[in-house]
Parts: structure tokens; sequence; C-alpha cells
């Protein structure tokens, strides 16, 4: 190992990186560090014109990019960014399973609609955009899948249940796939941060947020930005040995 050996670990350049909920938050964080490794970003976001402002800083940043309005809950949609993707780069080399839906219910009072609203953005979504995806990812020389979980998975998450049982299927799902996509070269790993500042986060009121950073040994909230080392390891040549993985970024919170 030497010094440029150690920085080609973590150069994406030429990859084609798909990053879904990529416009705000942690996800834009993680589409502006794929950007400053060199690969090409397309961004993915329910709303046209952030996609379009996304696109347009990541290539103010010298970056190929591309932003593809998208709604994780419709298949069809799934299909259209990858063949998107595909039409603009040449195919998909990694799979950033971001976006999410932070609905809450308390158990009992479910009903079918916030169920399939829920479970189709934050479990069926990712599934099924990394299936269409594949056989991209099954030509690429350094195909990955990162799937973004979070505590709720792994918690007593009574009050955001449904958010909490899709992302526990997530969780099944990354070590489902990195079983049966490992004959084809593809590593699938999670990452599942703390409580980070978000609008998903400061959307709860201030006691609630008191709460989540008080669960970690760190009491803080995490900036965005902190999720991007972990997330480029998982993702790059410097986890070339890693798949099926859980990467706790969370300041302490599971663990503890």
């Amino acid at each position: 190992m030497d010094r440029d050996r150690l920085r080609s670990l973590f150069d994406l350049t030429g990859r084609v990186v798909i990053v879904t909920g990529g416009t705000r938050g942690i996800g834009r964080s993680l589409a502006e560090g794929y950007a400053a490794t060199g690969a090409k970003v397309v961004v993915a976001s329910r709303k046209p014109e952030a996609c379009k402002e996304t696109e347009q800083r990541l290539q103010s940043l010298g970056a190929e990019a591309l932003g593809v309005p998208t709604h994780l809950g419709e298949l069809g949609a799934l299909r259209t960014l990858v063949e998107k993707t595909a039409d603009a780069f040449g195919g998909v080399d990694v799979v950033v399973n971001n976006a999410a839906n932070a609905l809450a219910l308390p158990l009992g009072a479910y009903t079918p609609e916030a169920w399939a609203k829920s479970l189709d953005v934050n479990l069926r979504g990712p599934v099924f955009l990394v299936q269409e995806a594949l056989p991209h990812l099954k030509r690429s020389r350094h195909a990955a899948v990162l799937n973004v979980l979070s505590g709720a998975a792994f918690l007593f998450s009574s009050t955001v249940s449904l958010y909490a049982i899709a992302k526990a299927g997530l969780m099944a799902a990354t070590r489902a796939m990195a079983a049966e996509f490992e004959p084809f070269g593809i590593r699938v790993n999670a990452l599942s941060p703390g409580t980070v500042d978000t609008d998903m986060v400061r959307n709860n009121p201030p006691e609630a947020q008191a709460v989540m950073t008080r669960l970690q040994l760190m009491p803080r909230m995490a900036h965005p930005d902190e999720m991007v080392g972990p997330a480029l390891l998982l993702t790059s040549d410097a986890g070339s040995f890693i798949t099926g993985q859980v990467l706790f970024a969370d300041g302490g919170m599971v663990p503890r």
C-alpha cells in the first residue's frame, strides 16, 4: 500500500451512481460526495425543480450529472429512472437507496392506504429499483448497492413502527441480495445513520428531537456530510471485501 494506491481506493472516476432522495439531506450530501470522487451521478426525487437544481449544482462541481423526477412508490418510474441513467451514461455501477417516507401511525390505527404508502417507498421501491438495475450491475466490474436503513429497524420503535417495519425488511433484503448477487460480483451493504440534521428529523417536535439525540452515546445531530465517508467505504474499492453488512454511523445509538 502506498499513497497513490490508497487514494485510488476511493476513486470512482467514470462510475455511474444512482442516488434516490438525492436532492436534500443525506442524499444530497452523498450525491455531492460521489461527484467529488469523479462519479457520474444521477439523483432521483419526486420534485422536478429539486432534481434540476441538484443536477446543476453537481455539474457546477465538475461532475457529469442528471436529475430524474421519480416517485419510488411507482414501479414504472423505477424502470424509467434506470433507462434514463443507462441512456445518458451507458450503465449503472452503484445504486444508493436513500429515499424514504416517514409516515407514522400508532399500532392499532394502521390503514391499508398508510401501510402501502410506507412500504411501497421504504421497501418495495428499493428492492424493485435494484431489480431494474440488475442487468447493468451484472455487467459492471465495480457493482455495489447501498441501502440506507435507520436505527428504528433495530430498536423498540413504537412511535414509528411503519417506518421501522419497512427498514427491517430492507435489512433482510440487504442480506439476501448480498448472498444471491455475490456470484455476479455485486456487493450489497447497508448504512444505518443516527440522528442527522435533515428535514425529516427537524419535522419532529423539539422534545422528540432531543430524545433522538439522547439515545446516542454522542448526544448531537450529525451533519449529513458525515454520512459520505461511510457510504464511500461501502461502495468503492475501499470496501471490496465487505458485503452483507450494516455500518452503524449513528453516534453509538444502536450498539448502546
